[in-house]
């Protein structure tokens, strides 16, 4: 019996060792996208709000687009395409907004 009761089934992981570089690099690559989403949207509501000098606004814009630039060689390096990005989480729909 495993902790609080629970029966413990003995279940067998399939991990292929051909592709468990390219895997990990894909989860890593997911959430570093869905951060650099949400910060993209957070800087867009403050140009909105007049919070940001234009010195700002330029840096933020230069620092997302060198990000996005990044990202895309970073995916070309590990034969990762945007679409491998998006994880389906079935009912819930895709992690990432589509474009």
């Amino acid at each position: 019996m495993g902790r609080r009761g629970c029966p413990v089934t003995a279940q067998r992981l399939d991990v292929d060792p051909e592709t468990v570089g390219k895997d990990l690099a894909t989860l890593v690559l997911t959430v570093v996208e869905l951060l650099r989403q949400l910060m993209e949207r957070q800087a867009l509501r403050r140009v909105d709000q007049g919070d940001l000098t234009d010195e700002q606004v330029e840096r933020i814009g230069t620092t997302l687009m060198l990000l996005d630039q990044r990202m895309s060689e970073l995916c070309e390096q590990h034969g990762i395409t945007p679409d491998d990005l998006n994880l389906d989480l079935g009912p819930l729909g895709t992690l990432l907004p589509r474009d």
